[in-house]
């Protein structure tokens, strides 16, 4: 199974995306390492007690506030001997549990003008480090200062800051997943203009390059170098074009003489070399209307008709020498513009073609679309069918014939904007019919 093209998609999305994240995952990893080193301050009481001790102050039968033993706070002397701590209300009015330190005795009664702090030792056993928090306790608003369990930034800690990475990630992902179509939309725009041109590039219309003007500057090399094949083609054709058109004109002269000299030979077997100096006339003839198919034509409206008539008319003596008829039929009144010396060479040639491989009676009908030309001969296989058209091609070999006529025909006819098929006709005989898409 063929493996479709690469898209874009995923280079300009998915690679960038992985890089990002990696830098945000290294970057906050860093910023975070750097801070835990330039951190002199030492261990610091973790903040989960406030609520405990929160908890644990009641007020007694005085208003005075109290200290309740409580299971969760009996749990956190356990876990922390030396906890102690201070809880103040905004009126001043405090209790304590524990030896506070003395350093903080300035503190008490002025606690209410504080919300959240950490205060911390530089040195252990950190005794002095402690947490000052606002919580709500059933003695009302309090504010409490305490120390207990030490913890410290680690490992843990910096892997869990950078969770924060998840959600900008999130967020880069979703731009670049809407953002980055549209732009690259808009940055191949003369991608897509230029593939248009190249699609009207064709044989028959030459000399056209590619633009360059919009293209991406990384993408203007390979359209330039797109246009230089075209022009090595252009002139690698034209070569090949003055090559035909000189040889052709050369043979023209040596083959008149030798035909002249042929028809006026008295010898019998120089006599017979006739069909032979006919089929290389042919030849040149052909090569000829290759050629002229290449300049430009003078466009004008063809009467398909009159033509069909004239041809038929042109033709008649070759039929009757050859004891085989013709009819023209119009069944539509058609015409078309174009060179009119080139149909009537189409003509000309399918008729030729009739008379020579096909049967006894030829009919030349012009249609609403075109024209055909209908023979009752042993007609053409239908796998054959297409390859007659092909250059020196030969159904079955034969003293005649270059093998270039339909060819030319094929030529004349899409040069008109036209088609022609090969199709059966009643009997054995063959169709071979002209369509024009304008006329």
């Amino acid at each position: 199974m063929k493996r479709g093209s690469p898209s874009l998609k995923r280079p300009l999305i998915v690679k960038p995306l992985i890089f990002q994240l990696a830098t945000l995952l290294i970057a906050c990893t860093f910023f975070m390492a750097l801070a835990l080193r330039m951190d002199s301050g030492g261990l610091y009481t973790d903040e989960a007690i406030t609520p405990v001790i929160a908890r644990a102050i009641v007020r007694d039968q005085n208003g005075n506030l109290s200290v309740r033993e409580t299971p969760e706070l009996a749990e956190l002397r356990k876990k922390s001997p030396d906890l102690w701590f201070v809880a103040e209300d905004d009126s001043g009015q405090n209790v304590t549990s524990g030896g506070v330190p003395s350093q903080y005795a300035s503190l008490l009664g002025r606690l209410g003008d504080l919300s959240y702090a950490h205060l911390r030792d530089r040195s252990p056993p950190y005794r002095l480090s402690a947490v000052i928090r606002r919580e709500v306790a059933p003695a009302g608003i309090l504010t409490i200062l305490g120390h207990g369990k030490l913890t410290g930034v680690s490992l843990v800690v910096l892997l869990a800051s950078n969770l924060i990475v998840i959600p900008i990630f999130i967020a880069l992902a979703l731009i670049s997943l809407l953002v980055t179509p549209w732009i690259v939309r808009q940055a191949l725009a003369g991608v897509s203009r230029i593939a248009e041109e190249a699609e009207q590039i064709d044989a028959n219309r030459r000399g056209r390059r590619l633009s360059e003007e919009h293209v991406p500057t990384e993408i203007a090399p390979l359209v330039r170098a797109v246009n230089d094949a075209l022009r090595r083609l252009d002139e690698g054709y034209e070569r090949q074009r003055r090559f035909i058109a000189s040889a052709a004109h050369e043979l023209r002269t040596p083959i008149a003489i030798l035909r002249l000299k042929v028809d006026t030979a008295v010898e019998p077997a120089t006599r017979k070399l006739s069909g032979d100096v006919a089929r290389l006339s042919n030849l040149a003839e052909q090569m000829l209307d290759i050629q002229r198919l290449d300049a430009d034509r003078s466009d004008e409206s063809v009467d398909l008709g009159a033509l069909a008539r004239r041809v038929a008319a042109d033709l008649a003596p070759l039929l009757i020498a050859s004891e085989r008829t013709i009819e023209v039929r119009i069944e539509g009144t058609s015409s078309l513009r174009g060179d009119a010396g080139a149909i009537e060479r189409v003509m000309t040639n399918l008729v030729q073609n009739a008379i020579e491989h096909g049967g006894r009676h030829v009919i030349l009908r012009v249609l609403e679309t075109g024209f055909e030309v209908e023979d009752d001969g042993p007609g053409i296989p239908p796998k054959e069918r297409e390859r007659v058209f092909e250059p020196f091609h030969r159904l079955r070999p034969r003293s005649t014939g270059s093998g270039l006529g339909l060819n030319l025909v094929q030529q004349i006819i899409e040069r008109h904007d036209g088609r022609v098929s090969i199709l059966g006709a009643p009997g054995d005989g063959t169709i071979v019919r002209a369509e024009f898409a304008s006329r």
